[in-house]
């Protein structure tokens, strides 16, 4: 029996339309899970489910706004509606630091914006999915997977960007408080942590020379992780092989690590 066919799970991939929400989506597409991607911009939604055209798996979008619980719960009911069943959620949505003022000059408004963006978000895509997933096995479907993407800054923390690292530390322990409670149901939480990625937001950096010189050897491996990481551990998550993998993160920087 292959553990890594998808085929007849489903999956819910909030800001799914771009980076590493795009390797994750095409990922389990590709082994045969229907996808369907919560973002805000319906053009980037729509240029998404293009670049999956062809794979196993059904995809679709949907425009959501997922700090808002009305948009989200919305979203879930439309998804369910089409498909029948959730099996997974990966919750990417999120911002980055915003620049890099010290702490104390941050306002009150940019604190709010990031919390929202980065706590929220996994809040109540989290939430819409797991009492879906704790109904379905009460009526004997045990089957759940919460994912949400973290950063290295949630353990090592960073300089002047303390907000982005508190957010990203809440977003750890809330998986693994999920972890130790929906256990009993068949639902696992796990987070996915970037490392060195390569995308749009890191492609400058190879042009520092400085930073070549004395940053890269540091890496794992020597290279940036790419988007098709992030993709290999959903699909892993996504299987009967992670049934018992619960309340971890899972670093890619080069390779894979969990802990």
């Amino acid at each position: 029996m292959n553990l890594f066919d998808l085929s007849g799970r489903v999956a819910v991939i909030t800001g799914g339309n771009g980076g590493i929400g795009l390797g994750i989506a095409q990922a389990l597409a590709g082994q045969g899970c229907s996808v369907s991607i919560w973002g805000r911009n319906a053009d980037k939604n729509k240029a998404a489910a293009a670049s999956m055209a062809g794979l196993s798996g059904r995809v679709e979008t949907r425009v959501c706004d997922v700090t808002d619980p009305a948009s989200v719960n919305a979203a879930m009911k439309a998804t369910l509606d089409t498909f029948g069943r959730v099996d997974g959620c990966f919750a990417n949505a999120g911002i980055g630091g915003g620049g890099r003022r010290s702490f104390i000059d941050r306002t009150e408004e940019e604190w709010r914006t990031m919390f929202a963006t980065n706590l929220d978000g996994v809040f109540h895509a989290f939430q819409a999915a797991a009492k879906h997933m704790t109904d379905r096995a009460n009526a004997g479907d045990p089957f759940g997977r919460l994912v949400a993407t973290s950063s290295l800054a949630s353990i090592f923390g960073t300089a002047r960007n303390e907000h982005y690292a508190a957010t990203k530390a809440a977003i750890n322990a809330l998986v693994r408080a999920l972890g130790v409670e929906l256990a009993r149901h068949g639902v696992t939480a796990n987070a996915i942590l970037p490392g060195w990625i390569k995308s749009d937001m890191t492609a400058g950096l190879m042009a520092n020379e400085k930073f070549v010189a004395n940053v890269m050897p540091r890496i794992p491996m020597r290279r940036f992780g790419e988007a098709s990481d992030f993709g290999g551990i959903a699909v892993y998550l996504m299987s009967k092989a992670s049934s018992y993998h619960t309340a971890d993160t899972f670093v890619i920087d080069g390779g894979y690590t969990a802990f």
